[in-house]
């Protein structure tokens, strides 16, 4: 059965006139104008309120706040008047200069050596001429004495040095007593004749003996002595090979052989 629309129907009520308007959509769509209607009058109900509100805060505000200005006051400050000039009391005087005594010195010229015709008498005081004191002139052999002559002497002739003595052994000599060759060829004849010890092998020992002798006059060495001692059988095997070394040139001294002290440092190194 169709329903019959009236003049003043509505929209909503063309779109449910054969619906079911109980169902709530129809509620709805009839009561949608007047709840956006409020809406809008509430919201700009509210933003009004806010803005007036906010002025009105802002002017509380401004009240409130007073702005007080501070004025300081700058005092102008006399400068400080100028540090008084202390007067320091004159310096006392300086003392008087002390006399230094007058230190008379007396010149002793250098004896002037002359010959006998050279040397003229002084005459007599006028008291020794008085009287009858003896007025000649006695004539002795002093005249024409000459001094003696020592026969050893010879004029300007050079001192010899003193001769060194036979026996002394000398540490520092003027010329050193040398192995016949030089260095190097020491140097060859140790290395030919030296043996490593086979203590010191075994124990893996190395270093530096020093051993000290006398080289006579005739160049034979004597007096062999080790000053630093290695051990493990470096030392004899040191003392055997200088014990066996030849004549050396021996050391000079002013001219003349001497005996003399020297020192010579062996050195045994493992070979790796």
């Amino acid at each position: 059965m169709s329903q019959v629309i009236s003049q003043d129907a509505t929209l909503d009520d063309i779109i449910f006139k054969e619906k079911n308007r109980e169902f709530g959509a129809f509620l709805l769509r009839t009561t949608y104008p007047k709840v956006i209607k409020r809406s809008v009058l509430l919201g700009s109900a509210l933003f009004v309120g806010a803005l007036l509100i906010a002025a009105f805060w802002k002017q509380l505000t401004a009240n409130l706040t007073t702005k007080e200005e501070i004025t300081a006051e700058v005092m102008k400050l006399d400068a400080p008047p100028p540090p008084k000039k202390v007067e320091l009391p004159p310096p006392p005087p300086p003392p008087p200069p002390k006399e230094i005594p007058k230190v008379t010195t007396t010149k002793f010229l250098p004896p002037e050596i002359k010959h006998d015709e050279e040397v003229t008498k002084p005459e007599p005081p006028p008291e020794e001429v008085k009287g009858n004191t003896a007025s000649e002139t006695v004539k002795g052999e002093t005249e024409n004495f000459e001094p003696p002559v020592d026969p050893d002497a010879k004029g300007s002739a050079p001192v010899e040095p003193p001769k060194p003595a036979e026996d002394e052994i000398f540490t520092a000599v003027e010329q050193q007593a040398e192995f016949p060759g030089g260095p190097r060829a020491f140097g060859a004849f140790l290395q030919r004749n030296l043996k490593y010890p086979s203590a010191a092998q075994r124990a893996n020992v190395g270093g530096k003996v020093y051993v000290q002798f006398v080289v006579n006059t005739d160049g034979t060495i004597q007096d062999v002595t080790v000053l630093k001692s290695v051990g493990f059988g470096c030392d004899e095997e040191a003392m055997r090979v200088i014990k066996s070394v030849p004549k050396w040139n021996p050391g000079k001294q002013s001219g003349r052989a001497v005996r003399s002290r020297f020192t010579q440092p062996i050195t045994f190194v493992l070979s790796e």
